[in-house]
């Protein structure tokens, strides 16, 4: 998604909702054909109004919004992000509001339904915690890094087994939040009705975490996963040598380097994960995903020479001011063969160009775009000791099966550990939901939970290589 924010805070304090618009509100930014996702907390305090908004896709949240104005029916607030400022004007009908969004010269439009719009939360069932578990805020520490996270526990008495979970690329909170799906709040929440503790916790530099994740690699990743099996080293209601680490994409990368970092991982769960390198990936699902959306066979050679291009300059650290120049070349080309109606949203053609070309760049210079770019992974699966179950998705086309599955075989047959499984999950893709085609982009239209038996695989699997209980208090067959 182009827009590119000012960086997270602390979210605000909710007060009691005594006015038609005080309180938090759902919905999305709708800007040349693509939808982001947004949730806004609108607070009164006597006569003065703030506002906060979340952003999960990009791991920002609690950003404070200004010049935040409510004169019924309108409702207005702005953003100062890193394309320019962002300025919302809508107006309240019933239990949605409604309106404009321009930024950087491209004009949008941004609706919001109080307390989350249709088919973005969990089913009721999911997050019903009334006996089945307890949460517990907890922070632990990496260095000069803090991270701040949740830990789920069962409500029968411990000692439990427990994972870590690791989430995948992006800045992502505790939830791995993606188009109003909560990946590992799902997690968390079966895993703990079958006996087994969960920790999850908010990347670098989103929610309650400190640092900055792009300035940080995998490596970072795994030592930061680490910490947090230390943390549960350290309580009694935990057993200390059953920590496993469940990955999921990025995730299931960092977690075969975290565990040949340290005996204290018990098991590794690897959803989604890669077995070749960054750059075959990038190529592989750039290629599936542009197939997905209808691109012709020359939209795909052109999308693969500019992906050519970036890793070169990536690797040779060098040639950027022409790497920019052609990615502003594409941005116009493409522009041009938008409709009619989407290219009239974008009021200054220039600024927009410009700015998307050198958020890009500035992306791919990072030190977490580098490691990524050459990193293979069947380096670490390859020494891998503990039980291993890899899970992949039929139609995932971010981590394609067909391209990742056999490498991922490959290596964990060389690899120490005697103890593999592997498992493609039928219809599944990349985060798990029943899909029609696979695509990103029909994720966020999708029912907001995981394919059915998904869970019970991942539970199951874990409750027979450690001993736990399940839902009934009865350890396993």
């Amino acid at each position: 998604m182009w827009i590119v924010l000012a960086g997270p805070t602390g979210p605000a304090e909710l007060a009691g909702q005594d006015t038609p618009v005080q309180g938090r509100w759902e919905g999305a930014i709708l800007v040349l054909g693509s939808e982001l996702g947004i949730g806004v907390q609108f607070v009164k305090d006597a006569d003065a109004w703030s506002a906060t908004i979340d952003i999960p896709q990009q791991g920002a949240m609690g950003l404070p919004l200004r010049n935040v104005t409510v004169e019924l029916p309108r409702v207005h607030f702005e953003l100062m992000g890193g394309p320019g400022l962002a300025v919302f004007d809508g107006a309240l009908t019933g239990d949605s509001i409604a309106g404009t969004f321009i930024q950087s010269g491209v004009e949008g439009t941004f609706h919001l339904a109080r307390g989350g719009t249709a088919g973005e939360t969990e089913p009721a069932s999911a997050i019903d915690t009334v006996t089945a578990y307890r949460e517990e805020e907890v922070t632990f520490t990496n260095g000069d890094v803090t991270l701040a996270g949740t830990l789920t526990l069962p409500s029968a008495p411990g000692p439990h087994p427990a994972v870590v979970l690791i989430t995948g690329s992006g800045p992502q909170d505790r939830d791995e939040q993606v188009f109003g799906m909560r990946p590992f709040r799902l997690i968390a929440d079966h895993l703990a009705r079958d006996g087994v503790a969960v920790l999850r916790y908010d990347d670098r530099g989103v929610g309650g975490s400190t640092g900055n994740v792009q300035l940080a690699t995998s490596e970072d990743f795994a030592a930061d996963a680490l910490a947090g099996v230390a943390l549960l080293r350290n309580r009694s209601d935990i057993r200390s040598d059953q920590i496993g680490l469940i990955g999921h994409s990025e995730g299931a990368i960092v977690a075969p380097i975290a565990s040949v970092k340290s005996p204290d991982v018990a098991l590794l769960v690897l959803l989604a994960g890669t077995a070749v390198t960054g750059s075959e990936i990038l190529l592989a699902q750039g290629e599936l995903i542009a197939r997905a959306g209808g691109a012709s066979d020359d939209d795909v050679a052109t999308q693969r020479r500019l992906q050519e291009m970036i890793f070169a300059a990536v690797r040779a650290d060098t040639g950027w001011d022409t790497l920019q120049a052609e990615i502003e070349r594409q941005l116009r080309a493409g522009i041009d063969d938008l409709p009619a109606e989407q290219r009239a949203a974008i009021t200054d053609l220039d600024s927009f160009v410009k700015t998307r070309a050198q958020q890009q760049v500035v992306g791919v210079r990072s030190p977490w775009f580098r490691y990524f770019l050459d990193y293979d992974p069947k380096r670490d699966l390859r020494r891998v000791a503990v039980p291993v179950l890899a899970v992949f998705a039929e139609k995932d086309l971010q981590v394609p099966p067909s391209v990742n599955l056999a490498p991922m075989r490959e290596a964990l047959s060389e690899a120490p550990t005697d103890d593999v499984t592997i498992e493609v999950i039928p219809g599944a893709n990349h985060l798990f939901q029943a899909a029609t085609t696979g695509s990103p982009d029909e994720y966020a239209s999708l029912p907001k939970e995981f394919v059915p038996g998904f869970m019970e695989l991942v539970s199951g699997w874990i409750r027979e290589r450690t001993g736990g209980t399940g839902p009934t208090g009865t350890t396993p067959d």
